[in-house]
């Protein structure tokens, strides 16, 4: 018979037998999850799969990209299904940096925003949450627009002393 004190034991045991079964991804790792989310997520666009594309949203995911945010994943995929109509998508974005909490529950992503032609068009920034283990969702996005063409005209910049 097994006694709850030998049960303990084995578990303990167990425990110090075998840490990778419990081991937390390390930071890079979690990067790397993020970033190849984040190409996967800007592929959806380029194969034209709206669908696959609403796969990436949190059911709470807030993208603002107007003056009005777009609030949750029904909205966000009701707005966007716009820019999967057609064979040509109507821009095209990448990660370019990619940072990770150390808690590794959030992170951001930021980079480029190109039009067909290759033109920078626009920056975009993500928030990223790991709503389970590898499985990371966009919970805030924000695309800021660029003048074009790059760089945006003087006259909008600041004086500054010579």
């Amino acid at each position: 018979m097994q006694t709850p004190m030998f049960r303990a034991i084995v578990f303990v045991a167990l425990l110090v037998a075998s840490p990778a079964a419990f081991a937390v991804p390390d930071k890079a790792e979690l990067r790397d999850q993020v970033e190849a989310a984040e190409r996967a997520f800007a592929k959806t666009m380029a194969d034209r799969d709206h669908e696959a594309f609403t796969t990436f949203l949190s059911e709470e995911t807030i993208f603002v990209s107007s003056p009005k945010a777009l609030r949750g994943k029904q909205q966000v995929a009701d707005h966007w299904r716009a820019f999967f109509i057609g064979p040509e998508a109507p821009f095209s974005w990448e990660p370019e940096m990619v940072e990770v909490l150390d808690s590794g529950t959030l992170a951001l992503t930021t980079g480029p925003v190109y039009n067909p032609g290759g033109m920078l068009i626009s920056n975009f920034t993500s928030i990223w949450r790991q709503e389970a283990p590898g499985v990371w969702k966009i919970v805030l996005d924000k695309g800021n627009q660029i003048c074009p063409p790059r760089p945006c005209p003087t006259d909008r910049l600041p004086e500054t002393d010579p």
